[in-house]
């Protein structure tokens, strides 16, 4: 596996050209930001209504419709809700796509389930932080980066690697390494590591942790100080060096416990699940599903996002967190 690195990438592939971003949320403004930093022209494009029409101006870059802003750029980067990019891109971006143009997403989701089917003489690339859009800034700020996978769908040019290339060097990217991938593997990773152990896995274990220690007759601001609060401290090891480096931080209680007690938890069956998951995001089952959700108006996210407001540990979460200076300065 080949890491690319500054010297890698060409910035001055970008210079001359018409750099257009699609929103200015997370990733939006981070990668608009941090391209007009490196020296590029970017336009962003917006809702004509949008509450982030005036933000993005104050923040010195050239704000437009989507509309003007697709048919002025050169290279066209979709940073929208998955859920929102193929009304968008039929309505305001598809007229716009000449011969010679790009297309860039920083996630696959649209593309592979063909919900976006570009024409065939544009590049169709991906750029993909492997982070939050505000870290994608802060990192770029501090002069360092966040590393980014890039992908190639189309290459009609015969430069569409060298573009992506480039555009990661712009947003910081190629100072912390950027990995060649494809956009079905980058989806299909995203899409599991998400829903099996990021936000999925991962909030499940926080409940059932609780909830086992509420009902043994804990109090519950004991068990949400195991449950969730110290989580971040785990996780930070995890970071800084992964599984060993956790291990050798805790106590030899912690790592004897842990070690001899975790597969009872996340048990063959558990992996069993997760094959099941990870099949029906392969097979689009998934992809389905989420699509009809958003057509039938988000009810049953709706209903999830409730209960889970409603969960106990949301409540005391919510009161002790307000007791932490830190938190509340943040």
């Amino acid at each position: 596996m080949k890491v690319y690195y500054d010297s890698d990438a060409n910035l001055d592939l970008l210079k001359g050209k018409k750099l257009a971003v699609i929103g200015f949320g997370s990733q939006g403004h981070a990668h608009a930001l941090n391209l007009k930093d490196s020296g590029m022209e970017v336009g962003v494009g917006l809702r004509k209504n949008s509450a982030r029409w005036k933000e993005a101006e104050e923040a010195g870059v050239k704000v437009m419709t989507v509309d003007e802003v697709s048919e002025w750029g050169d290279v066209i980067m979709i940073l929208l809700p998955d859920q929102t990019q193929k009304e968008v891109y039929e309505n305001e971006i598809k007229q716009h796509l000449k011969a010679g143009k790009t297309l860039a997403f920083a996630h696959g989701f649209n593309i592979l389930y063909k919900q976006v089917v570009p024409p065939k003489d544009v590049d169709v690339i991906m750029i993909a932080p492997k982070s939050p859009g505000h870290l994608v800034r802060r990192t770029y700020q501090g002069g360092s980066g966040t590393p980014c996978l890039i992908a190639i769908e189309q290459d009609a040019t015969g430069k569409a690697k060298e573009t992506a290339l480039a555009w990661a060097k712009g947003i910081g990217g190629t100072r912390a390494g950027v990995i060649e991938t494809t956009f079905k593997n980058e989806t299909e990773t995203d899409l599991f590591g998400e829903q099996a152990v990021l936000c999925g896995g991962s909030a499940e274990l926080i409940k059932a942790g609780f909830e086992t220690l509420v009902e043994g007759g804990y109090d519950p601001e004991l068990a949400y100080f195991e449950c969730m609060h110290e989580l971040k401290l785990i996780v930070d090891l995890y970071y800084e060096g992964g599984l060993s480096r956790m291990n050798y931080s805790v106590s030899d209680t912690a790592e004897y416990g842990g070690m001899t007690r975790g597969s009872r938890v996340v048990t063959q069956e558990s992996k069993k699940e997760m094959k099941k998951i990870l099949n029906e995001i392969q097979t689009g089952k998934f992809a389905e599903e989420w699509i009809n959700e958003n057509k039938n108006g988000l009810p049953l996210l709706s209903k999830l996002r409730e209960e889970n407001k409603n969960h106990p540990v949301e409540k005391v979460g919510a009161q002790l967190r307000s007791m932490m200076s830190w938190l509340i300065k943040k």
